[in-house]
């Protein structure tokens, strides 16, 4: 009887595993966006493009880490 090829499992933790910090780097980016189209606070959309860049950033760097 033949045993099914061993998973290969991943020495990165769960937490740090792409599609998490995915979708948390696309919640920063639609913050930003809500920020940038709110019409309440001045300090709101003075930030709304450094979260919007900080978003980007992040799930650039995130795209390349292992599913």
């Amino acid at each position: 009887m033949t045993r099914p090829p061993a998973v290969k499992r991943s020495a990165w933790p769960r937490a740090l595993r792409r599609s998490y910090l995915e979708n948390i780097a696309t919640v920063v980016i639609g913050i930003g966006f809500l920020m940038l189209f709110q019409p309440f606070t001045l300090m709101l959309y003075t930030w709304s493009f450094v979260t919007m860049l900080a978003g980007t950033v992040m799930f650039i760097i995130v795209s390349k880490f292992p599913e």
